[in-house]
Protein backbone atom coordinates (compact mmCIF):
# COMPACT_ATOMS: atom_id res chain seq x y z
CA UNK A 1 0.00 0.00 0.00
CA UNK A 2 1.39 3.35 -1.01
CA UNK A 3 1.76 6.10 1.56
CA UNK A 4 -0.29 9.19 0.67
CA UNK A 5 1.85 12.28 0.59
CA UNK A 6 0.42 15.43 2.14
CA UNK A 7 0.18 18.46 -0.12
CA UNK A 8 0.80 20.78 2.86
CA UNK A 9 4.39 21.90 2.98
CA UNK A 10 6.16 23.58 5.94
CA UNK A 11 8.18 26.76 5.68
CA UNK A 12 11.62 26.22 4.42
CA UNK A 13 14.50 26.52 6.84
CA UNK A 14 15.89 29.51 4.95
CA UNK A 15 12.58 31.43 5.03
CA UNK A 16 12.15 30.69 8.74
CA UNK A 17 15.63 32.00 9.44
CA UNK A 18 14.96 35.19 7.47
CA UNK A 19 11.71 35.84 9.40
CA UNK A 20 13.47 35.34 12.72
CA UNK A 21 16.27 37.72 11.72
CA UNK A 22 13.85 40.43 10.56
CA UNK A 23 11.78 40.13 13.74
CA UNK A 24 14.94 40.38 15.85
CA UNK A 25 16.06 43.52 14.02
CA UNK A 26 12.64 45.16 14.39
CA UNK A 27 12.41 44.34 18.09
CA UNK A 28 16.00 45.44 18.67
CA UNK A 29 15.39 48.77 16.93
CA UNK A 30 12.28 49.33 19.03
CA UNK A 31 14.21 48.69 22.24
CA UNK A 32 16.99 51.07 21.17
CA UNK A 33 14.54 53.86 20.25
CA UNK A 34 12.61 53.40 23.51
CA UNK A 35 15.83 53.53 25.51
CA UNK A 36 16.98 56.63 23.67
CA UNK A 37 13.69 58.42 24.36
CA UNK A 38 13.94 57.55 28.04
CA UNK A 39 17.51 58.84 28.14
CA UNK A 40 16.59 62.11 26.43
CA UNK A 41 13.62 62.62 28.75
CA UNK A 42 15.76 61.84 31.77
CA UNK A 43 18.48 64.30 30.85
CA UNK A 44 16.02 67.21 30.57
CA UNK A 45 15.64 68.71 34.01
CA UNK A 46 13.39 71.24 35.68
CA UNK A 47 15.33 73.61 37.94
CA UNK A 48 14.94 77.12 39.30
CA UNK A 49 17.18 79.38 41.33
CA UNK A 50 15.72 81.90 43.75
CA UNK A 51 17.77 84.94 44.81
CA UNK A 52 17.53 88.22 46.71
CA UNK A 53 14.53 87.08 48.74
CA UNK A 54 13.19 89.87 50.96
CA UNK A 55 10.28 90.18 53.38
CA UNK A 56 9.06 93.49 54.82
CA UNK A 57 6.43 94.13 57.47
CA UNK A 58 4.85 97.45 58.42
CA UNK A 59 6.40 98.28 61.77
CA UNK A 60 3.39 100.18 63.18
CA UNK A 61 0.27 99.10 61.29
CA UNK A 62 -1.83 96.74 63.42
CA UNK A 63 -3.33 94.89 60.43
CA UNK A 64 -0.12 93.02 59.71
CA UNK A 65 0.66 94.54 56.31
CA UNK A 66 3.63 92.72 54.78
CA UNK A 67 5.25 92.25 51.39
CA UNK A 68 8.00 90.10 49.95
CA UNK A 69 10.12 90.02 46.80
CA UNK A 70 12.37 87.55 45.02
CA UNK A 71 14.22 87.00 41.77
CA UNK A 72 13.47 83.66 40.08
CA UNK A 73 15.44 82.16 37.17
CA UNK A 74 14.85 79.00 35.17
CA UNK A 75 18.19 77.19 35.32
CA UNK A 76 16.93 73.96 33.78
CA UNK A 77 16.30 72.97 30.17
CA UNK A 78 12.50 72.70 30.29
CA UNK A 79 9.81 75.36 30.50
CA UNK A 80 8.65 75.75 34.09
CA UNK A 81 5.78 77.58 35.75
CA UNK A 82 6.32 79.21 39.13
CA UNK A 83 3.06 78.27 40.78
CA UNK A 84 3.47 78.58 44.52
CA UNK A 85 4.76 81.09 47.05
CA UNK A 86 4.27 80.09 50.65
CA UNK A 87 5.15 81.76 53.93
CA UNK A 88 4.56 80.12 57.28
CA UNK A 89 2.39 77.49 55.68
CA UNK A 90 0.16 80.10 54.01
CA UNK A 91 -0.02 80.32 50.22
CA UNK A 92 0.09 83.77 48.66
CA UNK A 93 -2.81 84.02 46.14
CA UNK A 94 -1.90 84.72 42.50
CA UNK A 95 -3.86 87.97 42.67
CA UNK A 96 -1.27 89.23 45.15
CA UNK A 97 1.72 88.47 42.91
CA UNK A 98 3.25 91.35 40.92
CA UNK A 99 5.61 89.91 38.33
CA UNK A 100 7.90 91.48 35.77
CA UNK A 101 9.43 88.98 33.35
CA UNK A 102 11.02 91.63 31.10
CA UNK A 103 14.05 92.46 33.22
CA UNK A 104 17.66 93.11 32.27
CA UNK A 105 20.45 91.03 33.76
CA UNK A 106 21.73 94.07 35.67
CA UNK A 107 18.30 94.70 37.21
CA UNK A 108 17.87 91.04 38.08
CA UNK A 109 21.15 91.08 39.99
CA UNK A 110 20.29 94.17 42.02
CA UNK A 111 19.18 93.88 45.61
CA UNK A 112 15.40 94.20 45.69
CA UNK A 113 14.27 97.29 47.57
CA UNK A 114 11.31 98.43 49.57
CA UNK A 115 10.53 101.94 48.36
CA UNK A 116 8.31 103.04 51.26
CA UNK A 117 4.64 102.59 51.96
CA UNK A 118 2.17 104.23 49.60
CA UNK A 119 -1.56 104.19 50.24
CA UNK A 120 -1.77 101.01 52.29
CA UNK A 121 -1.41 98.22 51.50
CA UNK A 122 0.64 99.35 48.50
CA UNK A 123 4.36 99.80 48.23
CA UNK A 124 5.11 103.32 47.02
CA UNK A 125 5.90 103.94 43.36
CA UNK A 126 9.15 105.77 42.73
CA UNK A 127 10.76 108.13 40.24
CA UNK A 128 9.09 108.39 36.86
CA UNK A 129 6.68 105.64 37.93
CA UNK A 130 4.61 108.07 39.97
CA UNK A 131 2.03 108.48 37.21
CA UNK A 132 2.20 104.93 35.92
CA UNK A 133 -0.95 102.86 35.61
CA UNK A 134 0.86 99.84 37.02
CA UNK A 135 -0.04 98.88 40.56
CA UNK A 136 3.60 98.18 41.28
CA UNK A 137 6.22 100.32 39.57
CA UNK A 138 9.72 100.83 40.92
CA UNK A 139 12.27 102.98 39.10
CA UNK A 140 15.53 102.10 40.79
CA UNK A 141 17.70 104.76 39.18
CA UNK A 142 15.03 107.35 38.18
CA UNK A 143 16.21 107.02 34.59
CA UNK A 144 12.80 106.69 33.05
CA UNK A 145 10.68 104.07 31.35
CA UNK A 146 12.16 100.83 30.02
CA UNK A 147 15.47 101.35 31.81
CA UNK A 148 15.85 99.16 34.88
CA UNK A 149 12.23 99.55 35.89
CA UNK A 150 10.00 96.94 37.49
CA UNK A 151 6.40 97.27 36.31
CA UNK A 152 3.67 94.82 37.24
CA UNK A 153 -0.05 94.47 37.74
CA UNK A 154 -1.69 91.84 39.91
CA UNK A 155 -1.18 88.32 38.61
CA UNK A 156 -3.81 85.86 37.43
CA UNK A 157 -1.94 82.56 37.51
CA UNK A 158 1.44 80.78 37.44
CA UNK A 159 4.46 82.55 35.97
CA UNK A 160 5.90 80.69 32.96
CA UNK A 161 9.66 80.83 32.39
CA UNK A 162 11.52 79.44 29.40
CA UNK A 163 15.01 77.95 29.95
CA UNK A 164 17.29 80.80 31.02
CA UNK A 165 14.33 83.11 31.58
CA UNK A 166 14.04 85.22 34.73
CA UNK A 167 11.45 87.22 36.62
CA UNK A 168 11.20 89.53 39.59
CA UNK A 169 8.17 88.86 41.74
CA UNK A 170 6.85 91.17 44.43
CA UNK A 171 4.10 89.63 46.51
CA UNK A 172 1.72 90.88 49.17
CA UNK A 173 1.24 88.54 52.10
CA UNK A 174 -2.19 87.90 53.52
CA UNK A 175 -2.81 90.39 56.32
CA UNK A 176 -1.72 89.00 59.66
CA UNK A 177 0.67 86.38 58.25
CA UNK A 178 3.38 88.51 59.84
CA UNK A 179 3.12 91.35 62.33
CA UNK A 180 5.41 94.07 63.62
CA UNK A 181 6.52 91.62 66.34
CA UNK A 182 8.19 89.51 63.63
CA UNK A 183 10.58 92.28 62.65
CA UNK A 184 14.14 91.00 62.98
CA UNK A 185 13.08 87.35 63.16
CA UNK A 186 13.69 84.67 60.55
CA UNK A 187 10.82 83.20 58.57
CA UNK A 188 10.59 80.53 55.89
CA UNK A 189 9.78 81.53 52.32
CA UNK A 190 9.07 78.74 49.83
CA UNK A 191 8.89 79.37 46.08
CA UNK A 192 8.09 76.41 43.83
CA UNK A 193 7.67 75.56 40.16
CA UNK A 194 5.85 72.25 40.35
CA UNK A 195 8.06 70.02 42.50
CA UNK A 196 11.11 72.19 41.93
CA UNK A 197 12.12 74.66 44.61
CA UNK A 198 13.03 74.81 48.27
CA UNK A 199 12.27 76.89 51.37
CA UNK A 200 14.64 79.67 52.35
CA UNK A 201 15.17 81.35 55.69
CA UNK A 202 14.74 85.14 55.45
CA UNK A 203 15.05 87.88 58.07
CA UNK A 204 11.89 89.99 58.30
CA UNK A 205 12.60 93.71 57.98
CA UNK A 206 10.38 96.24 59.73
CA UNK A 207 9.49 99.32 57.62
CA UNK A 208 7.62 102.37 58.87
Amino acid sequence: MKTKLSKNRGLSTVLTTVIILVASVVLGSGVVLYGASLFQGGTQQEAISVSNVKVWVHSTDTNGIAWGAAGVRNTGDKVVSVDRIQIRGTDVPFGQWYTDTVVSSSLFQQALNHTGWGTLPQIAKTGTCAGSSYYLCIDYDASGANTDIIEANAGTGPVSLTPGGSAIIYFKLNNGTLTSLDSGLNTGVSIFAGKTGAPQSVTVQGKS
